[in-house]
Order: C-alpha cells, then sequence, then structure tokens
C-alpha cells in the first residue's frame, strides 16, 4: 500500500496542486488538455523556465492559473497583446497563449488576425466548445447553426467562424485542428509548436455538457467523446476552406498547415537593420530579477 500511496502522476509537477479541485465541470474537456500539454512539456524538453503561459477570460482561461509555470492571467480579449509584449521584451521566451475561442475571436479577434499577419512567435492553444460556457451559454463567433443557446432560444441562424481557415488566411505557419478525443494527436502537435517559430495555432474540440450538450440534447461528455471517434475524419493537408463543420456529422481534423516565413522580430531586426545600418543597436532581453 505505501509504495502505491507513493506514486505521483507525470503531470503533476506542472499543475498548481493548492489550487485543486479545478472548476472545470464533469465531462469537460479543458483538462483533458491540460494534461496533452503538461506531457508535451515533458516530451519537448523545453526549458521550464523559458516557458510563460497566457490566458484571457473564460473557463479556459483558468489554466493559467492551474499550471505551475509562469502565467499571466489577462482581461478579456488581451491575452495575445500581452503575449506579444512578453515575447519582443524577451525573444527566448516560449509565449503560450492558451485561452477559449469566445476569448481569441469575438472580442479578442482583432488582436489574433494582427498577430497572426504579422507573424509574431506565439504558440495558440484554442479551447472551442462552441459556446460562451463561463458566462451562461450565449452564442459564440464558433456556435454552428441551428444550435439552442441562452440568446438563441430558437436556435442559431448567423454563419460561424472556420477557425483553421481563418487564421491561415491571417498568416499563421502552423495551424491544426483535434478534439479531445485525439489526446496523442494533441501532445504531438503541442510538441510540433514549441520547434515552430511563428505565429501556430492548435484548435481543440471539447464538450461542454453543461450548456452546450445539455442544451441541444446531445448527452454528457462521453457521448461527445462517442461522436469525436465515430465522426472525426483525419486529413492531414486538407484545405482548410474545406474544414468547416456543423451541428452534426463530420468533423475534419489533422494538421493542415506547416510553411515557413520569417517572424515578426526578424522581419522589424532586418528593416532596422536595412535603414539605419550600425546605428542600429539590438537591446538584451529585459529579465526579471527574483
Amino acid at each position: 500500500m505505501s509504495s502505491i500511496a507513493n506514486i505521483t502522476n507525470p503531470v503533476e509537477p506542472f499543475l498548481r496542486t493548492d489550487r485543486m479541485p479545478h472548476i472545470w465541470c464533469p465531462g469537460c474537456g479543458i483538462g483533458t488538455s491540460v494534461n496533452c500539454f503538461s506531457r508535451a512539456l515533458i516530451d519537448s524538453k523545453v526549458e521550464l523556465k523559458n516557458v510563460a503561459i497566457v490566458s484571457g477570460i473564460g473557463c479556459t482561461g483558468r489554466v493559467a492559473g492551474y499550471m505551475n509555470q509562469d502565467s499571466f492571467h489577462t482581461t478579456h480579449g488581451r491575452a495575445i497583446p500581452f503575449a506579444t509584449g512578453l515575447k519582443l521584451a524577451n525573444p527566448k521566451l516560449n509565449v503560450v497563449v492558451y485561452s477559449g475561442d469566445g476569448d481569441l475571436f469575438a472580442i479578442g479577434g482583432n488582436h489574433l488576425i494582427h498577430a497572426a499577419r504579422r507573424n509574431v512567435d506565439l504558440k495558440v492553444i484554442c479551447i472551442n466548445n462552441l459556446i460562451y460556457a463561463m458566462t451562461g451559454g450565449q452564442t459564440a463567433p464558433t456556435t454552428p447553426n441551428s444550435v439552442v443557446t441562452s440568446t438563441n432560444p430558437y436556435g442559431t441562424y448567423d454563419p460561424s467562424f472556420n477557425l483553421p481557415h481563418l487564421v491561415e488566411a491571417a498568416g499563421a505557419v502552423y495551424v491544426a485542428r483535434w478534439t479531445t478525443f485525439h489526446v496523442r494527436q494533441i501532445a504531438r502537435a503541442m510538441q510540433e509548436i514549441f520547434a515552430k517559430k511563428g505565429f501556430c495555432f492548435i484548435e481543440v474540440l471539447s464538450p461542454c455538457p453543461t450548456l452546450y450538450q445539455r442544451r441541444n440534447k446531445m448527452g454528457d461528455g462521453l457521448d461527445t467523446m462517442i461522436y469525436y471517434k465515430e465522426f472525426s475524419k483525419i486529413r492531414n493537408g486538407a484545405p482548410t476552406q474545406e474544414v468547416g463543420f456543423g451541428k452534426s456529422g463530420e468533423i475534419i481534423v489533422g494538421k493542415f498547415v506547416d510553411r515557413e516565413r520569417s517572424d515578426y522580430r526578424d522581419l522589424m531586426h532586418d528593416k532596422m537593420i536595412e535603414t539605419l545600418g550600425d546605428r542600429y543597436i539590438e537591446r538584451e532581453a529585459c529579465e526579471c530579477e527574483i
């Protein structure tokens, strides 16, 4: 019994266990994604002191508070600009933006598309539960057609964003989508973005059993896992304009984009050298003294 009691979960060192239990509902997939992220930190062998996690507001926004890394729980929709400041001030940081579809693509949408356009070296993990979950189940920019929400009690009718297509068009160099059923693929994708320079984006489709599935009579979190298993089709390299999905039916998952282009800081450096020559002085990275 004593040997069993001494066994620890390998991801436990990455969590602030004093803040447990967490706030996420039974069947929610955010915790699953955090498990994948912790395993990606282990397998990628990144230097943990150089990992910074930035989150916005919402259910996924609580990730920054639960991870035992340097973290920043920012204001609503402002995770990207806070993260951009961190990266530009200290380029050696691996800056991870970990937030939800509402925070990143509604109030934060303008920041996101311009960070992708500039190719700021950020790792963006978007947990997409297709709804505003923390605030009562309102329609989000990602909510599919004919879904019942608190703000559309008779069903939604406005078109939703196709997130991979949007971020590719804006300029992201890495774009992937997986569901919380695909835990190994999520962890592998997270490893890949740690090795990739530029604006990287992973969409993780996740259940919200309390508000999305319940209101639409879709069962619980387990039912959603079964749905993800049966209806997900892996199509690596699929054109992102073809990967939109609806309330039911096929979900196309995979790694869609993996390309190279100069990131924002390199572009700025090259322009300053071209314009100023020897007058341009590269400043040292800003570091906090502990």
